[in-house]
């Protein structure tokens, strides 16, 4: 059961990922809220616009429905985060993670330590993630073309709920970046957005499983 927020005027928080091992949870400062930006405007949500980091160990996970990670490099998670964050995702919580490039073996073999009953799987494209407010039909939209492979949106299921997307050979995150940062055409980012939008109408109880 998630607690409430402490914003007062905002029905719901997001936040990004703070961990250890040397990655850079901090890039793309700009994409999360853009993307809450966007959701408030589109969507008429009502999510605090101020977005937080957090760590990986803190008890305050629980005050965010939704929480996106990404960066480039090394991902280490100890003992009690490995809890912590299995902790939070079994009590209903969202993970978005998004590979800016260079962190998929370490996500890996993380995630194995928090389920590692589980496998990474590919979502299926009837799946309501891709068609919450804005359809997906053909999956995840290409934002950057990294080793030019399609893009690939996976998912952690435990016992029958998405507690995890992982899009990889993507880089959703990017997409939401402010647009001087890549210089994205504006109907790629408007793609990248919809599709972050589905991620967090699905977190905060969408159409569906």
């Amino acid at each position: 059961m998630f607690a409430q927020g402490v914003a007062a005027d905002a029905t719901y928080e997001v936040a990004v990922l703070q961990y250890r091992g040397g990655g850079d949870w901090y890039s793309n400062p700009t994409s999360l809220p853009n993307l809450v930006a966007f959701c408030n405007a589109e969507l008429n949500m009502n999510i605090d616009e101020t977005v937080p980091y957090i760590e990986a160990s803190s008890s305050d996970l629980t005050l965010y429905p939704f929480i996106h990670m990404t960066g480039h490099g090394n991902v280490v998670f100890s003992p009690s985060e490995v809890r912590n964050l299995r902790a939070y995702l079994d009590a209903g919580g969202f993970l978005h993670i998004s590979d800016n490039y260079g962190m998929d073996a370490y996500v890996r073999t993380e995630f194995l330590k928090i389920y590692p009953e589980l496998e990474w799987v590919e979502i299926p494209f009837d799946h309501s993630v891709y068609h919450q407010t804005f359809d997906f039909n053909q999956g995840l939209p290409k934002i950057h073309e990294h080793d030019d492979l399609p893009p690939h949106g996976l998912g952690l299921f435990s016992e029958g709920r998405l507690v995890c997307f992982y899009d990889t050979e993507c880089d959703l995150g990017d997409g939401w970046e402010d647009y001087q940062v890549h210089r994205d055409p504006e109907s790629v980012r408007l793609l990248a957005l919809q599709m972050g939008a589905n991620l967090i109408q699905f977190a905060l109880g969408g159409a569906g499983e």
